[in-house]
């Protein structure tokens, strides 16, 4: 996968704790949470399963959509994930 402007989102299990960031590559970004590289929120809470993910045309899009989705309520993250991803697969494999 490309670098690429990207907003994607981490669960700890099936409708666990969840964590939307944004990158310009996802493959280096995730492999970070996975491996717990730095503290913070997903090492704390073990949010690591990649459940969404969608690419943008620039990094100002793909900022301002990771601003939205964090506003969203939970409901509207859950469905958001489960219309492209209803089993909550773990993404990481298909990168």
């Amino acid at each position: 996968m490309d670098k690429q402007p990207t907003v994607y989102i981490l669960a700890s299990k099936h409708n666990g704790t969840l964590y939307i960031g944004v990158t310009s590559d996802l493959v280096k970004r995730v492999w970070e949470h996975r491996n717990d590289v730095t503290e913070g929120f997903t090492k704390r809470y073990r949010v690591h399963r990649l459940v969404y993910f969608e690419q943008h045309i620039s990094m100002d899009e793909a900022i301002l959509r990771e601003k939205r989705l964090k506003k969203w309520n939970r409901d509207w993250k859950i469905k958001l994930i489960e219309d492209a991803n209803p089993e909550w697969r773990d993404l990481w494999p298909t990168l």
